[in-house]
């Protein structure tokens, strides 16, 4: 059986360490709802859109220029039976020259069409790796999601993960 953990490749001009530096920026092309450290391996940072998707994340793997990885420890998502489908899963970015182009090759490992989000979660992931961190990566703007002003049920959730 194929791999069928979702993945996304793109190529550009810039080095790896731009790319790296833009993965690392993940209120630059993901949401600007972040809370905690992004760039260092061990952080653990809180990702929430208002109140359809809450998940802290901890950087398990951190190479310069090569590759990170983030370990989802818990999620909620607002839109599915198992509230908790993305825990435990990582989501990998890897970058290697090919050629004179830098290659950044995403995978979220565990996110398979079996996942009730996984329509969705395909559709989000690749609007925010194809075109915002992409953008991010060669005009310096991505298009990451607004901060916004919090809602009832988003709220409970962010307080019971917010990050010390």
């Amino acid at each position: 059986m194929e791999n069928q953990n979702f993945t996304k490749t793109f190529a550009v001009d810039q080095s790896p360490e731009e790319v790296f530096n833009a993965v690392n920026n993940v209120r630059g092309w993901w949401s600007e709802d972040i809370e905690g450290s992004t760039d260092k391996l061990n952080a653990e940072f809180l990702y929430h859109y208002k109140d359809i998707h809450v998940c802290n994340i901890k950087i398990v793997e951190f190479i310069p220029g090569k590759k990170v990885v983030w370990l989802v420890l818990n999620n909620y998502f607002n839109f599915t039976k198992d509230k908790t489908e993305w825990k435990d899963t990582k989501i990998v970015f890897e970058i290697s020259r090919r050629g004179n182009q830098t290659q950044l090759h995403f995978t979220h490992v565990g996110l398979v069409p079996q996942y009730e989000c996984y329509g969705v979660c395909r559709d989000a992931w690749s609007s925010y790796v194809n075109n915002s961190l992409r953008s991010l990566v060669t005009t310096g703007k991505g298009q990451p999601n607004p901060k916004g002003e919090e809602d009832p049920i988003n709220a409970e959730v962010v307080r019971k993960w917010k990050l010390e």
